[in-house]
């Protein structure tokens, strides 16, 4: 059984509608529910904080620390799956799983990264067995509600006729889909095996590339601020992850971009008749 924490996410929604689709014993408990005594299996924790951790402080540290650590402390489980993000790496020149990790105390973005690293130092010395941290990319898909990069341009080149890029043309990053994501966490979640794994595309895309493909689809105005900033993630190694789960991810962003654009338009529809008014 899988036990998942955190389903009204994108992620986490995304896991028990596949859960279910396939009639893979679940548990997910409602925020309230009391964990303790019950049988929990394999846990998948998607609890936590992305685009509005800045605003968010301190409940960003209770979400990726402080609820894990009264879970491990207080409940029995046969594997724990944290999900964590390969945010960490972007002061790192290795993507390495077994890389060390580099930290700017006066980056207020590493207050994410360094909470995601305590969720992920605990869990891997609680004692327990069967412990898998999942570094996540940047996840795309139907997402209508998140503030992240990719739904912002996409929203607003459906509803404004326009993107506007606070980073350079050649900046890049890494994207998965979430569809890879779903497969790869739920066979990371029985797999019996204590580590670290990177789930991402493996390669980076640039905002030249994502952009123009975008503009072609939807007829929108592509402009880059005059103090835009160049930023390159550095690109992160799958290796492992298709060496432990025989998976490489199937999706590429910008084939998917089409498609994803639809589901948008339909989501925004309305938003966007009433902007061109």
């Amino acid at each position: 059984m899988i036990t998942l924490l955190g389903a009204t996410g994108f992620v986490g929604s995304e896991i028990q509608q596949t859960l279910d689709s396939r009639k893979i014993p679940s548990y997910v408990p409602a925020r309230n529910d009391k964990l303790i005594g019950k049988e929990l299996g394999d846990i998948i924790y998607c609890i936590g904080l992305t685009s509005d951790f800045r605003s968010r402080p301190h409940d960003t540290v209770t979400a990726h620390v402080s609820y894990l650590n009264d879970l491990i402390r207080e409940n029995e489980f046969n594997s724990l799956t944290y999900l964590s993000s390969t945010r960490v790496y972007i002061h790192n020149e290795s993507t390495l799983e077994d890389s060390p990790i580099s930290i700017d105390p006066k980056d207020p973005f590493d207050l994410f990264n360094t909470s995601k690293l305590t969720g992920e130092l605990l869990a891997l010395n609680s004692g327990r067995k069967n412990i898998k941290i999942a570094r996540l990319s940047n996840v795309y898909g139907p997402d209508f509600s998140s503030d992240n990069f990719l739904t912002s341009i996409i929203r607003d080149a459906i509803v404004k006729k326009k993107i506007e890029f606070r980073t350079t043309p050649d900046s890049s990053k890494d994207y998965i889909s979430i569809t890879d994501v779903v497969e790869i966490l739920i066979q990371l979640a029985k797999l019996n095996k204590t580590g670290i794994y990177n789930v991402a595309f493996g390669s980076n895309l640039t905002n030249e590339e994502i952009s123009s493909k975008i503009a072609s689809l939807t007829g929108c105005s592509i402009q880059t601020d005059q103090d835009a900033t160049k930023i390159v993630f550095p690109e992160i190694s799958i290796s492992k992850i298709i060496e432990d789960i025989a998976y490489k991810p199937k999706k590429n962003l910008v084939n998917e971009l089409e498609s994803l654009i639809e589901n948008f338009k339909m989501h925004f529809g309305n938003e966007s008749k009433t902007e061109e008014k």
